[in-house]
């Protein structure tokens, strides 16, 4: 599997470190960030340092479309493209196994994510497996990918 783009990480790192108690908060979140940085005509930063920093640098100025397209076209890739496809859709979200979630995500990326998160690889699976198929729903509520320009703007 080919190393994860920077919006890609940054999309599975938000999943992974907020984690399944956050997961209806995630989307709340995304879409307060755009709001403040509309109104105030400039991007904002995150407070603060490490990982949480990191991603909102990752998204400075781009939209979440980038992020959604890179995982859709791995999973793909790795044969899970019927479920990376139910969740964008309006219809139920297929489950999927963890198995298949790590071949998907790849060993370099899940590497990545533990060594910036400070969480396990199992930890960032089992986090990823819960609450990425809903927030893949959640940013894309039309039952397709949203386009550039069409808002997402994370930050």
């Amino acid at each position: 599997m080919s190393k994860s783009t920077p919006s890609l990480l940054a999309l599975l790192g938000l999943v992974a470190v907020a984690g399944y108690q956050n997961r209806d908060r995630i989307s709340g979140m995304l879409s307060d960030a755009r709001q403040k940085s509309t109104a105030s005509g400039t991007p904002l930063a995150p407070a603060g340092g490490g990982f949480i920093a990191e991603i909102g640098q990752f998204f400075q100025g781009r939209s979440v479309s980038t992020a959604l397209g890179d995982l859709v076209d791995r999973f793909k890739a790795a044969g899970q493209g019927d479920a990376a496809d139910s969740w964008v859709s309006d219809k139920s979200n297929m489950p999927l196994g963890v198995d298949a979630l790590e071949a998907a995500v790849g060993q370099e990326t899940l590497a990545e994510l533990a060594q910036k998160t400070g969480l396990s690889q199992t930890e960032i699976l089992l986090r990823l497996n819960v609450a990425l198929p809903d927030v893949v729903n959640r940013l894309t509520p039309n039952g397709r990918l949203p386009t550039e320009g069409e808002g997402q703007a994370l930050v």
